[in-house]
């Protein structure tokens, strides 16, 4: 069975001060999106950088792909790509690139967001910013490169639902 994990990254959200809206919205992404047979596999834990690390690192061994939301803005406690860059062989900078340049059409805070991607072994770290809409807007813009990103890391084949999201491979 395909793994996939999700990282909540939110002081309050872990404590139970609200309800964890986006990690939510990733996983229903994630359902829409696969028709491979898969499972989430779910974390909500507090903005601490070393427990995010530990998180990223325990996923990684069993996820080929590991969606993170929250701690990507300049606030201090915002140090979820600080925890990926540390636990990744590879930063794979296009993926924040293309995800801000999308959040600017709509929002022209996005160049305060700092979410990045990286490869731990054969996982494909994504970091995500923390507001449902936003998530689906940047899913949907880097989500087509990700299955081939994975078969090239040696990770699990992902097949997409083509009526939602396209999966690009070179043709063989």
């Amino acid at each position: 069975m395909i793994k996939i994990g999700v990282i909540t990254a939110s002081d309050r959200a872990s404590a139970g001060i609200y309800e964890d809206i986006s990690g939510m919205a990733i996983q229903e992404t994630m359902k829409d999106y696969l028709v491979s047979s898969h499972e989430i596999i779910y974390r909500c834990i507090p903005d601490e950088q070393d427990i995010i690390e530990q998180t990223m690192i325990e996923l990684c061994s069993e996820c080929c792909l590991v969606v993170t939301t929250g701690g990507t803005g300049p606030a201090k406690r915002d140090v979820t790509p600080e925890a990926t860059e540390n636990v990744c062989e590879k930063m794979m900078p296009g993926f924040g690139e293309l995800m801000r340049s999308v959040s600017l059409k709509y929002v022209p805070t996005a160049i305060l967001s700092r979410q990045t991607a990286g490869i731990r072994g054969k996982s494909l770290i994504i970091n995500l910013p923390g507001k449902p809409k936003s998530i689906r807007e940047c899913l949907d813009a880097v989500f087509p490169a990700v299955p081939y990103c994975i078969d090239l890391i040696g990770g699990d084949y992902l097949e997409c639902n083509e009526e939602v999201i396209k999966a690009f491979r070179p043709k063989q």
